[in-house]
């Protein structure tokens, strides 16, 4: 099958290379150093699923019209990538594989005309040089059907997808997609200290704050009438008792997703923005909870903060003690 991935970075980088060794045709955009080592060196792919180099076509833009696209950019970039290729794109099914929410709507702006599909990486990868992707943590895809895309489409793709990596299939990707938006709660803060996952979770300060910001975003879905979806074993029953319990009971959940990465230090995806002096997409993660709140008249102090000291990382490229963190939100 002819295979067009739109970003090269951790998870676009990851399924070019895998898709590729089972072999599809893929083709992968790039832009910079990235697309120059791809072009000259290959892409290599290391860690969970063994070790790949594939030699495949990149350019800024896709040459080809592929007859599946994955769009694999960070979400503030979806748009304007979208855009750049969408003469390649029209009437493709596209499956949009992101981080936090609103992706399905974005591509479905961009390209009415095609078939789209949810894709959730639960795979932890790490973008550690152009060209050069490390999977620390080998776990599946979740696929699920958006607009325009029937069950058929869905099987298709979950079987090319499948032959690849694991994939499961959902009927309900608005829920898992915000399941797997309060997991990646962890990114944040990381990203404004510098410090691993890992490193948050084992100061009981940080892990306190990033526990009441997964508290806050299970009460605003339930007044907003989202229903949790079933990721990584993790249930709508289990985020209900992140919402309802104390603090310190609730702080077991991290605790949990921290002893299910292992002993590899991860940056998290927005940390590695922050490292790569990119704009990161904190507004698609805990920003979403911010508007999902203003949308309804609800507030979302906790989260706000975060996005707020998120930014002033950005802007400065300084990041903040756990002390002044602290200092910020006290709880």
């Amino acid at each position: 099958m002819r295979i067009g991935v739109i970003g090269a970075g951790a998870v676009g980088g990851t399924f070019a290379a895998l898709l590729a060794g089972t072999g599809h045709d893929v083709e992968i955009t790039a832009r910079g150093v990235g697309l120059d080592t791809i072009r000259s060196a290959g892409l290599r792919l290391d860690g969970g699923w063994g070790e790949h180099l594939v030699k495949l076509p990149a350019h800024p833009t896709l040459r080809t019209k592929p007859e599946l696209a994955i769009l694999a950019t960070k979400a503030q970039d979806a748009a304007t990538a979208l855009a750049a290729n969408a003469t390649r794109l029209e009437g493709v099914p596209l499956l949009v594989v992101q981080n936090g929410l609103g992706g399905l709507r974005v591509a479905h702006e961009e390209l009415p005309d095609s078939p789209l599909l949810g894709g959730l990486a639960l795979f932890a990868a790490s973008y550690l040089e152009p060209g050069h992707v490390t999977v620390t943590g080998a776990n599946p895809v979740i696929l699920g059907a958006g607009p325009g895309a029937d069950a058929a489409l869905l099987s298709l793709v979950a079987e090319t997808v499948g032959a690849a990596l694991p994939v499961e299939v959902t009927d309900d990707i608005e829920g898992a997609q915000w399941t797997k938006l309060l997991i990646n709660h962890v990114n944040a803060l990381p990203a404004i200290t510098g410090l691993s996952v890992q490193e948050v979770i084992a100061d009981a300060r940080l892990r306190r704050i990033m526990t009441a910001s997964m508290r806050e975003t299970v009460r605003i879905a339930r007044a907003t009438g989202v229903k949790f979806g079933k990721v990584q074993g993790v249930s709508g029953a289990v985020l209900g008792l992140v919402g309802t319990l104390p603090l310190g009971l609730g702080e077991q959940f991290p605790r949990l997703l921290a002893r299910r990465m292992g002993d590899v230090p991860n940056p998290g995806s927005t940390l590695q923005s922050i490292r790569r002096g990119q704009l990161t997409e904190i507004e698609y993660l805990n920003g979403a909870v911010v508007q999902a709140a203003a949308e309804h008249r609800l507030l979302a102090p906790v989260n706000a903060a975060i996005v707020a000291m998120v930014h002033e990382v950005e802007r400065t490229g300084e990041h903040l003690t756990s002390d002044e963190v602290v200092r910020r939100l006290p709880l």
